[in-house]
């Protein structure tokens, strides 16, 4: 009998992790003699537009997902709430080995919490069974209660039975968090995995020529911005000092914005549009004829991808790309005042700055001075993540055990054990 794996995606950052998880799956079945893992792709609908959704899949190659929750749009707890009603009765259909969720999304704990608190039957087997859980991107935090994605991550972490880390702090904290070592799996990041096999293929976007920042071979200086937590955007009075501080800045070098459809409501909302020009509805004239953030729809992975790996630095309040412009060498200014990945902030691509308009201009002079640093790459993102944690699924792939047995076969292992090694 095949080995059943249920991934769930639900918001953009997830859909290239995803992206890696699949195409091991696939590498793995191909193998002679492999126990076949059968993979059931489950999108809640978190994002659900052509532009945060639709362009990924295609991009990446996805599947076409198995199953479509449709959630859509919502508060936190009412996202959570229905992916949770949504979420069981697929459980109980596909009865599952194995959930795999990744990340910190509301999709992602969700349906950690469906999944552990749900049993399954197989009527041919007699048996009931509570699915096991594996959680990618674990053990990561940034120790700010007040971010609902910490709080997904605690959450989803606590209840897992596959924890599989993407650098060694992560490993730290969830000993410290009384977590098993017998659970904790330090594989590498899968996010990276995906981007080093689509740097190729994204060279051959036409993005740079579309935004008139290529002159033939030459490439002009420009940066990139992305905006969408909520300490940055909900008040209008930070996100007014935020935009002063990124048209300073757009003085000397012009500003890409990709805007995320909910931070540019709120712009919208807090009548602060001026800062912004359309760069496809008003111009540019020539290029730098007016001083203003060049606002753009957001993009595909691998428009973005090209872009950034060009750009002279990124101001971010993303996670996900401290970590790609950490690969790319790219200089990044986190527009936050912690990070759930500290080893960005080690490999010297990535500094914090918070919402400080005089620290945002500084920095981004700075970078205009300095130019690009090319460190060595954090252990294991070698392209290779997505394969291991595979491997170690399929090597493990016993099944469920019954409902009569305890929950967590792992006993406290002492804190002074390593976490297991890529097997």
């Amino acid at each position: 009998m095949a080995y059943k794996l249920l991934s769930v995606v639900g918001a953009r950052p997830n859909y290239m992790k995803i992206a890696a998880i699949c195409g091991a799956i696939n590498e793995h079945n191909q193998r002679p003699g492999a126990r076949e893992i059968e993979h059931i792709l489950v999108h809640t609908g978190q994002h659900c537009d052509a532009n945060m959704s639709d362009f990924f899949f295609n991009d990446l190659e996805l599947p076409r997902p198995d199953l479509f929750l449709g959630v859509g749009p919502g508060s936190r707890t009412a996202q959570t709430a229905k992916v949770m009603e949504e979420f069981e009765g697929v459980l109980l259909a596909e009865k599952p080995s194995v959930v795999l969720v990744a990340g910190d999304a509301n999709a992602a704990v969700a349906c950690a919490l469906v999944t552990k608190k749900t049993c399954c039957s197989r009527t041919a087997e007699g048996t009931n069974f509570i699915p096991k859980l594996a959680h990618v991107e674990a053990g990561l935090r940034s120790f700010d209660r007040t971010m609902p994605e910490e709080i997904n991550r605690v959450v989803t972490d606590s209840i897992s039975d596959y924890l599989f880390t993407t650098e060694e702090s992560a490993n730290q904290h969830l000993m410290r968090e009384g977590i098993s070592v017998d659970k904790i799996y330090f594989v590498g990041n899968v996010m990276i995995d995906t981007l080093l096999r689509h740097l190729g293929k994204a060279k051959e976007s036409t993005i740079l020529n579309d935004l008139q920042l290529s002159d033939g071979a030459e490439v002009k200086q420009y940066a990139i911005l992305t905006l969408h937590r909520p300490g940055n955007v909900d008040d209008p009075r930070t996100l007014a000092g935020l935009l002063q501080a990124f048209l300073d800045v757009s003085r000397h070098m012009p500003i890409i914005f990709p805007a995320h459809p909910r931070t540019l409501k709120l712009i919208q909302e807090a009548n602060l549009g001026d800062y912004l020009v359309d760069h496809f509805m008003d111009g540019p004239e020539p290029w730098d004829s007016r001083v203003r953030i060049r606002l753009v729809p957001p993009l595909g992975y691998l428009d973005f991808l090209h872009l950034m790996s060009h750009a002279k630095v990124v101001l971010t309040d993303s996670g996900g790309i401290q970590e790609e412009t950490t690969i790319l060498g790219v200089p990044c200014i986190t527009l936050r005042d912690n990070t759930e990945r500290p080893v960005t902030l080690r490999h010297g691509t990535n500094v914090l700055v918070g919402a400080d308009p005089k620290k945002i201009v500084r920095e981004s002079f700075r970078v205009l001075q300095d130019g690009r640093k090319t460190p060595p790459a954090p252990k294991l993102w070698d392209g290779n993540a997505a394969k291991r944690i595979v491997q170690i699924l399929a090597e493990d792939a016993a099944p469920p055990p019954k409902l009569a047995a305890p929950w967590s076969g792992a006993a406290a292992a002492e804190t002074d054990r390593s976490p297991n090694s890529p097997r």
